[in-house]
């Protein structure tokens, strides 16, 4: 079997300042049910082009046709893409990587934390949890972005709150936005709540990603119920 599916993009949307919501149709192909995991990535590729991975936004449908990715336009290929006519095709390979593991944080608090184009392999897991709200206990996300115009999927946030995940906003470069909220970055708001007995997922520039692992080891958090996606 081929390492390489083509799909078709049908559609794009701004999401963020530098952010698109960007959609693949993969009816008909052998990746149909492959997405088994919220976190797992995918390989996208154009001719002429180097390949690169890209994390699926949306969260695993045993029969769904439609992957949404998050576009970062940085960088030849994702220029590229962002650059393909609605219809146009697209070399796809099978979902990699182990994901993040839903079934460790069952009966446990979950602490999410994501930084800018990351909260796209946190969003399927707080789909997840969203469909199995009781099988966790308190779930929290710390989201970070650059500034005010910088969160993507800013007007899905209320959803999630009211869907029972508690979000933590922080504008890292707030400037004279007029933002009222919580700035610096995400590991600086963690709270006095005790976490002895939670297990994180964290996706984000690999600095982040180390500076949050630190935090949570200084509150009790062991590096075994820490979960990155890779």
């Amino acid at each position: 079997m081929s390492d390489w599916h083509t799909a078709t993009v049908t559609a794009r949307t701004p999401s963020a300042d530098g952010l698109t919501d960007w959609v693949l149709d993969i009816a008909g192909t052998a990746l149909v049910g492959a997405h088994a995991h919220p976190g797992q990535y995918v390989h996208l590729r154009l001719p002429g082009q180097a390949a690169g991975m890209f994390a699926i936004a949306s969260p695993p449908a045993p029969s769904g046709t439609r992957w949404e990715f998050l576009l970062k336009d940085e960088g030849p290929l994702p220029a590229a893409l962002l650059h393909l006519p609605v219809g146009a095709r697209v070399e796809v390979s099978r979902p990699e990587g182990p994901g993040f593991p839903m079934e460790k944080a069952r009966g446990h608090d979950l602490l999410l934390f994501a930084s800018g184009s990351g909260i796209s392999a946190i969003r399927p897991v707080i789909a997840s949890v969203r469909q199995e709200r009781h099988a966790y206990g308190r779930v929290t996300l710390y989201f970070g972005a650059r500034t005010p115009r910088s969160f993507a999927y800013a007007h899905e946030l209320e959803q999630w709150q009211a869907g029972g995940v508690r979000v933590v906003c922080t504008v890292s470069q707030p400037g004279a936005s007029g933002w009222q909220g919580l700035t610096g970055y995400v590991q600086a708001h963690l709270g006095e709540e005790p976490l002895e007995h939670a297990v994180a997922f964290v996706c984000g520039p690999s600095d982040m990603v180390q500076d949050v692992m630190a935090q949570l080891r200084q509150r009790g958090v062991p590096q075994s119920a820490v979960f990155l996606n890779y």
